[in-house]
This record gives structure tokens, C-alpha cells and sequence, in this order.
């Protein structure tokens, strides 16, 4: 395959260094992926930019939860897509809904024009919108140079319908970019059934924590969560999934 997209999304310098070596063409940069990811701290940012050059899209969302967010929310987001621009970072990802269930054009466009020429990609928010193809028509009239779906379902190889009606509608006018459940062993069904051909993956692992001492009957945050797992890329699954891409 020519011309393939594949973005690693990761919240640390190592997942980033792991993602570029395994042949990533760009990472999505965020904090608190185990949570679904939220915007990652500028000294992150500038931390990655101290070892690497790869492209950096930078995951705008201010909190954990729905994509319905509040006037202080929104002041936060308009904050640092500004900042990231300064940083120079080379896209957002954003995504602002309304309480039916719509995209919020008109907050988007408040974002959108404060990235000034950087790419903006639609994430996820769009699965969870009321009408897809109607997200979709407003992401292009808002100038979005692509839209991340799972094709509105939790792994994306269940969503193959509505990714292969987005690709059809979309008529080249927007990427439409696969993601949630990517890796190597799916990618080929998505591409035969779809034709896509942007992926999105964090080609993570569960790593052991490097303390000997462990308090565990104490916890730090979700109970659900171990604060002795550390998740992070792996080169390996990157490196796959970069193989069954060239091969196609």
C-alpha cells in the first residue's frame, strides 16, 4: 500500500521513541491513556521535540467523560490549542458536542481557527454523535482534515459497515481514519472491506513497575487500576502493523 497513514497514540516519551522506531508516520499525543487520554502537558510535549522530529498531533481534552463541555472548559481548550501552536506542534484533535447529540460547529470553528494552519483531525466524539454521516458532512464544512472512528462501535472491526459508508460517502473530500482494536492481524479485513487506508493505534502492553516496596492496600486513583502497571507502546506491534501495511 502507498500513501498509508499509521499514528501512534501515546502518553510518554518512551511510547513516543518505541512508536517512531517502530515505523510510525506520526503520533497522537496525549496524557492518561488508560482512561482514554486527556491534553498532555506542554513540557511533555517539549521533552519528545529534545529526542525527536516525528509529527505530533496533540490531543485536546481538558477531562476525562462526555465531549459536552462547559464555557470554562472551552476557555481551557481555545488556551492550549494556542499554546501548542506556539510550541509548534504540527496538528490538533478535538472534538466538541452538543447536548443532542450534534457536533458543536460552532465551537469546533473557535478551535479550528485558533490551530491556524496546523491539520485538525476529528477523534472519537464522533462515535458517540447522534448521525454520522451528518458529523461527517459538518467536519468537512468545517475544513477537518480527518475524521478517527471506530466506525461508532467499541472495536472497530465491528464497525466495518459504517467505516466502509463513511469511506464511500466521504468521496476523498476527508480521511477517514480506523481506530480502537488496530493492530497488524485486523488491519487487512478493514482495508479489504473499506479500503482505508489511516490507521490508529497505541500498540500498548502492560508493563510490571520497577518498585520492590508496594503499598497495596493503598490506592491513588480508580480502584480498578494498579499503581504498580505501567502501560506503554511497544516497537514490536508497531513495527507489525507498519509490515502488513507496506504488504498490502
Amino acid at each position: 500500500m502507498k500513501d498509508f497513514i499509521l499514528e501512534v497514540c501515546a502518553d510518554s516519551v518512551e511510547s513516543v521513541l518505541a512508536g517512531e522506531r517502530g515505523g510510525a508516520t506520526r503520533i497522537e499525543l496525549c496524557s492518561n491513556l488508560v482512561i482514554g487520554g486527556t491534553t498532555p502537558s506542554p513540557k511533555l510535549f517539549e521533552e519528545i521535540r529534545k529526542h525527536s522530529e516525528i509529527r505530533l498531533h496533540i490531543l485536546i481534552r481538558p477531562r476525562f467523560g462526555d465531549f459536552c463541555y462547559s464555557e470554562y472548559e472551552y476557555s481551557v481548550m481555545r488556551e492550549e490549542v494556542k499554546m501548542f501552536r506556539e510550541l509548534g506542534a504540527d496538528g490538533i484533535v478535538i472534538g466538541i458536542l452538543r447536548p443532542d447529540g450534534t457536533l458543536d460547529q460552532k465551537a469546533m470553528a473557535g478551535l479550528i481557527e485558533e490551530a491556524g494552519g496546523m491539520s485538525v483531525t476529528l477523534h472519537r466524539a464522533f462515535d458517540m454523535s447522534i448521525d454520522p454521516y451528518e458529523a461527517m458532512e459538518a467536519a468537512i464544512s468545517l475544513g477537518m482534515d480527518t475524521i478517527l472512528t471506530s466506525g461508532q462501535k467499541n472495536v472497530c472491526t465491528d464497525g466495518l459497515s459504517l467505516l466502509t459508508g463513511l469511506m464511500e460517502e466521504s468521496k476523498g473530500r476527508i480521511c477517514i481514519q480506523a481506530g480502537s482494536g488496530i493492530k497488524a492481524q485486523v488491519i487487512p479485513a478493514v482495508y479489504q472491506a473499506s479500503g482505508i487506508k489511516a490507521y490508529h493505534m497505541s500498540g500498548k502492553a502492560a508493563l510490571d513497575s520497577a518498585m520492590r516496596f508496594r503499598k497495596e492496600d493503598v490506592n491513588m486513583g480508580l480502584p480498578s487500576l494498579s499503581e504498580y502497571v505501567l502501560y506503554r507502546t511497544m516497537e514490536e506491534e508497531v513495527r507489525q502493523a507498519r509490515q502488513v501495511l507496506e504488504a498490502l
